[in-house]
């Protein structure tokens, strides 16, 4: 495995060490994938014949004064207070620190604790980005001091998760296709036209606006549906079988267009390792920016395709159903969930550490090293993987028996199981080709 590659972006851009010497059999893992598939599809098609999953209706309600101290008014305002200490100290080190990844933390922090690192905040912790995040603590902070009350103008519902996806589309362009990613002036460029627009469109539809318009708020929710801490539909802090809160996940416009987005640019950080890839931009008459753009976009658009036929296909087989689109769009959360850990479990742990050692002002910040043995981490990738689509298989069996007769319910998953089954085909095989 290559530990230390000679650029310094690649380390930040893609994890450490390369995926395409792992020591694992590409059979045992493709026979491992599918038995995995098929008999948790037919467990559930012989054991499971009614719906499960209660949403934001269940869960065990935690101690009182638990729920005091997350509430608290001191709690939340210390929460913000340090989501706008970190942003202050990743912006005070992009306009005076050095212009080098290897000794200045701002990239790290930008592209590993935050981009990584809310991966396990919001699975432990739930949505803690919409506490943490600097700008809707800024905007009230603006608010205020302006003496601005509600918002002007209603924020259009067809908007839902649109604005989110193009913002996840544009980080994720920024760290797979941008020619210097880490560089401060990059960086700079980036967050201070993000925080600009985000800005700027809270003032004219009001706080609300980051439920759905912030990128990074998104991503949180959304894995924060796997969390086994949430709140039930009548307020209580509760603990709770993460499949329910997955199952509670909105149905909103732009909703499979950011879980696309998710699948398709991490398939794409995996792909773009190939040799043949990076042959292909370094040969293309249309430059490589243009060509790695072309490449995100084809990943992300060929995962949107075969969603969007395997729901034209359910409703084909089951019948007609009013959101086909939108109704199992949960379901690919967990394997979302699932490439992100085996992409960047590596990045996370051993970037993390180095990139807060080197926040914190220590000269001589040891050099990252991997966590596991090449062993180990190719067994974590292919476990994440296929944990991922089972997880999946089993929310979408939920809710297939939910909305649909009996008759039906089972021969409707069958464009589903097809689905994961491609879907684990060309994850392994980014993984292990």
């Amino acid at each position: 495995m290559v530990l230390h590659p000679a650029d310094p972006l690649t380390s930040l851009a893609h994890g450490i060490g390369s995926q395409h010497d792992l020591p694992i059999s590409p059979f045992y893992a493709f026979a491992g994938a599918f038995a995995a598939l098929f008999v948790s599809f037919l467990a559930l098609g012989l054991l499971w014949s009614t719906s499960r999953f209660r949403g934001e209706r269940s869960g065990l309600a935690l101690p009182a004064a638990l729920q005091r101290l997350a509430d608290a008014p001191t709690t939340r305002t210390a929460l913000r207070a340090l989501g706008l200490a970190a942003a202050a100290a990743v912006l005070l080190h992009l306009l005076l620190g050095p212009d080098d990844p290897a000794r200045n933390p701002a990239p790290g922090a930008v592209y590993v604790l935050l981009w990584v690192g809310l991966v396990p905040a919001s699975l432990l912790l739930g949505p803690v980005w919409r506490l943490l995040n600097p700008l809707r603590t800024l905007h009230r902070l603006l608010s205020r001091a302006l003496r601005r009350g509600g918002p002007d103008h209603p924020l259009p519902a067809r908007l839902g998760q649109w604005p989110a996806a193009a913002g996840l589309f544009g980080f994720t362009w920024l760290e797979l296709v941008a020619p210097d990613p880490a560089s401060t002036t990059t960086l700079l460029i980036a967050l201070t036209t993000y925080a600009t627009a985000q800005l700027l469109l809270a003032a004219r539809f009001g706080e609300r606006w980051f439920d759905d318009g912030d990128a990074f708020e998104t991503y949180s929710t959304l894995l924060a549906r796997l969390s086994p801490l949430g709140r039930r539909s009548d307020g209580r802090l509760v603990l709770r079988n993460p499949f329910h809160g997955l199952d509670a996940t909105p149905e909103r416009p732009g909703l499979v267009a950011t879980v696309c987005v998710l699948l398709g640019s991490t398939a794409y950080d995996g792909f773009s390792d190939n040799p043949s890839w990076i042959n292909a931009i370094q040969t293309s008459p249309l430059g490589r920016i243009p060509t790695a753009t072309l490449g995100l976009l084809g990943s992300i658009a060929l995962v949107a395709t075969l969603y969007c036929l395997c729901a034209a296909a359910t409703r084909l087989v089951s019948g007609p159903h009013p959101g086909p689109l939108t109704a199992f769009a949960h379901s690919l959360v967990p394997i979302a969930l699932g490439y992100l850990i085996a992409h960047y479990f590596s990045l996370l742990v051993a970037e993390g550490p180095h990139t807060v050692t080197m926040a914190l002002g220590t000269d001589n910040a040891p050099e990252p090293v991997p966590p596991l043995g090449p062993g180990g981490l190719a067994a974590l990738q292919v476990i994440a993987v296929v944990t991922g689509h089972v997880l999946g298989v089993v929310a979408a069996h939920d809710r297939s028996v939910r909305l649909f007769p009996p008759a039906k319910a089972v021969a409707g998953q069958l464009p589903l199981l097809a689905l994961m089954i491609t879907y684990t085909v060309g994850g392994l095989s980014l993984l292990l080709n």
